[in-house]
């Protein structure tokens, strides 16, 4: 059953949201335009979000989504679409400009929850958290026995590859731990932060070899498509682990696999998996099975990264101000393109 708004005119715009969202979310966009929500947890088919979209002035889209030149043949009124996310790899920008469209994101919301989550699967990762919980709930435990013997973080080198936004709240968030912070990027020297954090900044040659865990967190480009491959695990050292929570295509998965079946990678956590990054040909549909099948060395989770209810709340509802102020005519507040053919 849809979502009833106050009452409405034909000549409302109509706004289509892909996955659900907060009620007062849908509340505060039905008091400007007709609303068709998704009311189930469950992500809407391609086919399916085109048939409610075709008329649509807004589209309210997230991360399993893709939009492209095809989609947008279906959508010739659209005005905007609203993604509640930050990395739009996905999504085919240029193709909205073309199109007279603004592509809006949510920049900033999804960072600390995502450096949280890092820290996390490092911690579980390395010391062993899901498989000593496995044995306690299996009914074999009667008390203390040395096993599940792990890695911790004092006295360990973490190397972060790009120091954006996350990057940075990841090494605020690591500096108590007692570590050594490392790390790589293009962009000049972070000096304050260098100097607030102790964080040195190597090549990525140096941060491989001396890391004892390293954590890419970098947009996926074609330049860093697969940034983390065969050649560079071998320039890892031995016994390291290896987290993502940026982009699945970031690393290889099928060389994550045959590292960790070497046993020159001591572990990989992952957030995020090459079968979601839609807009890479040739993808793969699903997570290869040589990785799944290594239980005791790596940790996974479902795209957990800003998966807080207060965070997924005020993104939608970013997105949600950037739609009113696009169909009001002004330029929305989180447009990273230009309709008028310049990328801002």
């Amino acid at each position: 059953m849809l979502h009833q708004g106050p009452p409405i005119t034909e000549m409302k715009p109509l706004i289509v949201l892909t996955q659900w969202v907060h009620p007062d979310v849908i509340d505060l966009l039905s008091a400007h335009a007709r609303v068709i929500p998704n009311d189930t947890r469950k992500a809407l088919g391609r086919k399916e979000i085109l048939r409610r979209a075709k008329r649509a002035d807004a589209l309210m889209v997230f991360m399993s989504d893709r939009v492209d030149e095809e989609f947008l043949d279906g959508c010739p009124r659209l005005k905007i679409v609203a993604a509640a996310l930050k990395g739009f790899d996905n999504f085919d920008v240029e193709a909205c400009t073309r199109r007279g469209i603004y592509f809006t994101i949510v920049p900033d919301l999804l960072t600390v929850p995502t450096a949280e989550l890092t820290v996390g699967l490092m911690i579980a990762l390395a010391r062993q958290i899901e498989q000593g919980s496995s044995f306690v709930r299996s009914g074999r435990f009667r008390g203390w026995r040395p096993q599940f013997y792990g890695t911790g973080l004092a006295g360990m080198t973490a190397g972060i590859i790009g120091l954006g936004r996350v990057g940075k709240a990841l090494a605020q968030r690591l500096s108590p731990f007692e570590m050594k912070i490392v790390y790589y990027d293009k962009q000049p020297p972070a000096r304050e932060l260098e100097r607030s954090l102790g964080i040195v900044r190597v090549s990525l040659q140096q941060l491989l070899a001396e890391s004892d865990y390293v954590i890419p967190l970098v947009p996926l480009t074609s330049e860093t498509y697969h940034l983390i491959n065969h050649t560079r695990l071998r320039l890892m050292k031995a016994g390291a682990f290896l987290i993502n929570t940026c982009r699945g295509s970031v690393i290889n998965e099928r060389d994550v696999a045959r590292a960790l079946r070497e046993g020159h990678l001591a572990g990989y956590a992952a957030d995020v998996f090459e079968m979601e990054d839609w807009a890479v040909e040739g993808r793969p549909r699903k997570i290869p099975e040589e990785l799944l099948k290594e239980r005791e060395r790596t940790l996974f989770t479902p795209h957990l990264g800003s998966a807080i209810d207060k965070v997924r709340h005020d993104i939608a509802l970013e997105a949600a101000r950037n739609i009113i102020q696009a169909l009001n005519g002004d330029a929305p507040q989180g447009a990273i393109n230009d309709p008028h053919r310049q990328l801002l």
